[in-house]
């Protein structure tokens, strides 16, 4: 599990009313370099919210007078910028959603807790706020050069001839900046389906090197395929939607039933492990884009002879994307190992999706994908791709495999159109954090299906 570095002195508020539980937290994270502030209740805990900015909270759910999901929610009203994660029992599983829905919880973690879990949860959401905060540092960057333009064609009739090459050059800049905001919403799932699969243990791949993370393989051939099965564009983004984020629910399991491929599981093992796509569509309750996306989610361990689970449904009941979903990701599952233990190879894979066709997948979705993976596999490659240094990198290349750091975050998405600035910046974190990172580019047009 890789780690990631938590922001400089970021502040953590503890709330618990049993003060040896608030003893063992301090115990816990003081090492670690953050400042620690305690509450034994949520009116306390909102007292010193009052006084003092905090980054995280955590907070457990059985508290006398205000309980957890009670504070959390006034809490996410107050101070929406700090990052909440609930503490509860198995027990508490009704009143745990309510919470996430209530109090816009980033994650819950039950008690009692594993100590290196609890950790990364922290300090992984601590990054996500990082990224966070510099996504709303960057947008309102955007708005302050839109106003300063805006000021400026104010007074272009008086400067047109002097300054027409700068104006084309400032239009250009604005086209980018709107174009760079509809994409906003896409890139940020994105990122999270990164650091969700930053969660999941990784069974090592073998045989031909996959390019880009399970999510963004999954959801660039579910795209394609919906588009051969004929989905309409909404259709499309929520499929596309579903396929980054389909593990979601994987955020809440043990890392014991992460680490083993599903057929080694025991009974009791499989039954817990099943609850995931319950709780994927769950977790995006309070996010009502994302609600069909949640529903193919739920959907899509279904098979089509009713084996499947969590609902166990049969043939159309099962949503289109979901079938679509469900064969993609088990095909690339077979090739990593997650699957089985073997990592399958293509043809192997097939040969598992043709079995299966009217047992677990939809036979008309298998040969659509089939016929797809061979008409691709004949195709010559579409771009000359060259293996680059921070160094050689020239202004508008394009990444034509995802650049992701040693520590499993994504830093760009394939397709990136790269510019002397963002070469610049990639420069400087490259010294600052010692990476050595290569860069997979072309310098020709490079399509991309998760735009």
């Amino acid at each position: 599990m890789g780690e990631v570095t938590p922001p400089v002195e970021a502040t953590l508020l503890f709330v618990d009313d049993e003060s040896n539980i608030l003893s063992s937290l301090k115990r816990l994270f003081r090492p670690l370099g953050y400042r620690i502030h305690t509450a034994t209740s949520g009116a306390e805990g909102l007292a010193l919210l009052e006084k003092e900015p905090v980054d995280l909270i955590v907070s457990d759910m059985r508290m006398p007078e205000m309980d957890g999901a009670t504070f959390l929610k006034e809490a996410a009203e107050q101070w929406p910028d700090s990052v909440r994660i609930l503490l509860t029992g198995y027990s508490d599983l009704g009143s745990t959603i309510a919470a996430v829905n209530q109090g816009k919880i980033y994650r819950y973690i039950s008690k009692p807790w594993e100590d290196q879990e609890l950790v990364f949860a922290v300090q992984q959401a601590l990054k996500l706020k990082q990224l966070q905060d510099e996504k709303a540092r960057l947008e309102a960057l955007t708005c302050q050069q839109n106003e300063a333009l805006t000021q400026l064609n104010a007074s272009l009739e008086t400067k047109v001839a002097a300054r027409t090459n700068e104006l084309r050059q400032t239009m250009g800049f604005l086209e980018e900046a709107h174009s760079s905001l509809k994409k906003q919403y896409t890139t940020s799932i994105k990122i999270f389906a990164n650091l969700i699969e930053l969660r999941e243990s990784t069974i090592e791949e073998s045989g031909e090197k996959l390019g880009t993370s399970h999510s963004r393989r999954v959801a660039e051939q579910a795209r394609q395929l919906g588009i051969a099965m004929g989905l309409s564009k909404d259709a499309l983004q929520d499929l596309l939607f579903a396929a980054l984020l389909h593990d979601i629910g994987k955020i809440a399991l043990p890392d014991v039933l992460l680490e083993r491929p599903y057929n080694e599981m025991s009974r009791d093992e499989r039954k817990e492990f099943e609850k995931h796509p319950i709780l994927g569509q769950a977790a995006l309750v309070a996010l009502e884009p994302l609600h069909a996306a949640g529903e193919l989610i739920r959907a899509h361990h279904e098979q089509v002879d009713g084996r499947g689970y969590p609902d166990q449904l049969r043939d159309d009941e099962i949503p289109l994307g979901a079938r679509i979903l469900s064969v993609v990701d088990d095909f690339n599952a077979l090739l990593s190992g997650t699957f089985f233990r073997h990592c399958h190879t293509q043809k192997e894979a097939c040969d598992f999706l043709l079995k299966e066709r009217n047992r677990r997948y939809d036979a008309k979705i298998v040969d659509h994908f089939i016929k797809r993976l061979e008409s691709d596999k004949q195709q010559a490659p579409a771009f000359a791709e060259q293996c680059l240094k921070s160094d050689t990198l020239r202004n508008n290349m394009l990444l034509t495999r995802d650049l992701v750091a040693p520590n499993g975050v994504l830093l760009l998405a394939k397709g990136h159109q790269l510019n002397d600035e963002l070469i610049h910046k990639i420069a400087q974190l490259e010294k600052r954090v010692n990476y050595d990172l290569s860069f997979y580019v072309t310098e020709e047009v490079l399509e991309s299906s998760l735009e």
